[in-house]
């Protein structure tokens, strides 16, 4: 969408007459403390830092600062709508919780507020349907679309055909481990594989039973959906038992450098899902660098600057302000509502020109969101770790999931949703 000349004189127009303007808030719910904090931390680095970016740059977003407010969650539900509860009256704009377990419990609540929810790649998947879900976002991709594209990796490495294959998923026991079940069974009586499903249960330090079954059983493949300490274990054990790396795949959850690097050369070959790039060789590198990093006001360290988690949190970061953006653009102000932002993220479009003209080429894929579709267009890639280089590499380029599934699930869930919670359609 680009910035109409009304648009951007009357942008123009408040910022000059308002010299003082209330800052552009944006809640952080972290966890840096914890079992989940290893993967926690970078994300939140990530996120912050990128706003400091933004601030010190550019001078905030349309002339206005942008104001981040952290709340230490511990990956705990209780906490995390605790955090909601104490940072929505201060002018939030919108909600990041890295939690499915927060976030099922923040969508009735943040629908109620009027305040939206970006779920990136977690959450909900049938919160993609707008049209039930209005204040709930999930772009670029979902979990569905994540289980599938896993599936779709496996069909391109085998010809198209992984029938009468045995494929385990190896699951986080909560909400969040929960999700590709429903999409993997569905694959599964489509294209003839056998799933055997393994839940490990919080926080997954424990897994000798599940790896001594995929040990004894030796499916094919084994598929992840690993958080926090779980799946640094779960690779460590995949290295005792010899599972060949290769044939194990990860959600874009259990694929960080904290997640491999503990199992050593061992752990070379590992796949996971990614739905963003990977390594910091991007130009806006160079201005963090400059901004944040020279300038000292990194939120952590400055350790965990290029990783897999500092760049989701920066990415997440990078689309929240590009949606500010937007709704500065449609409205014509400077300092929006949470409703105004809702707005900007029902009508982004991420195009790669955008994205390298923020220093980020290639870096993700093009999608645009609308009114009933909240989650973007369902691409993502594969990335395979290298000890000996410390790197995770690209080994596919952004692919479709099948959406033919997928959409079916969404529909039917969203359906049922609506029939219980009393909502009429949000595109009308």
């Amino acid at each position: 969408m680009k910035l109409t000349k009304l648009a951007a004189i009357a942008v123009a127009a408040v910022t000059a007459a308002s010299p003082v303007l209330a800052d552009l808030v944006f809640p952080a719910l972290s966890y840096r403390t914890g079992p989940y904090a290893a993967n926690g931390i970078p994300f939140a680095d990530g996120y912050a830092d990128y706003f400091t970016l933004v601030n010190e740059r550019d001078g905030g977003i349309g002339g206005v600062p942008a104001q981040l407010l952290e709340c230490e969650t511990g990956y705990n539900t209780e906490k995390g709508v605790e955090c909601y509860e104490s940072t929505k009256g201060q002018g939030s704009l919108v909600y990041q919780p890295l939690s499915t377990g927060i976030t099922y419990q923040l969508i009735p609540k943040a629908t109620a507020d009027g305040i939206p929810i970006h779920s990136m790649g977690y959450g909900r998947t049938s919160a993609a349907n707008g049209d039930v879900f209005g204040n709930i976002f999930n772009y670029p991709a979902n979990y569905w679309n994540g289980a599938s594209i896993a599936i779709n990796h496996l069909l391109e490495i085998n010809g198209g055909d992984i029938s009468g294959k045995s494929i385990t998923l190896i699951y986080h026991n909560s909400a969040y481990g929960k999700e590709p079940i429903r999409t993997l069974e569905v694959l599964a009586e489509k294209h003839g594989y056998d799933l055997t499903l393994l839940p490990v249960d919080h926080p997954g330090q424990e897994q000798k039973s599940q790896w001594l079954q995929i040990r004894r059983e030796r499916p094919d493949y084994v598929v992840m959906w690993g958080w926090g300490v779980m799946n640094p274990v779960a690779i460590q054990e995949a290295v005792n038992i010899r599972y060949p790396m290769e044939n194990f795949i990860g959600v874009w959850w259990s694929g960080s450098e904290n997640d491999v690097i503990p199992a050593g050369p061992g752990a070379t070959g590992y796949k996971a899902l990614t739905f963003h790039g990977v390594g910091d060789d991007y130009p806006v590198y160079d201005d963090i660098q400059k901004y944040v990093v020279d300038t000292g006001k990194t939120a952590g360290a400055g350790d965990q600057i290029g990783t897999v988690l500092y760049n989701r949190g920066m990415y997440a970061a990078m689309l929240a302000v590009e949606a500010v953006k937007t709704a500065q653009e449609i409205h014509g102000v400077a300092d929006i509502t949470p409703a105004m932002m809702r707005d900007g993220m029902e009508a982004l479009e991420m195009t790669e020109e955008k994205m390298t003209s923020l220093g980020l080429p290639n870096f993700g894929p093009a999608f645009s969101v609308s009114c009933e579709n909240h989650g973007g267009p369902g691409l993502g890639g594969v990335a395979q770790w290298d000890a000996e280089s410390g790197k995770w590499n690209m080994i596919s380029d952004y692919s479709p999931s099948d959406m033919d599934v997928i959409q079916a699930l969404i529909d039917e869930d969203s359906a049922a949703y609506a029939a219980e919670n009393g909502i009429e359609s949000q595109c009308n």
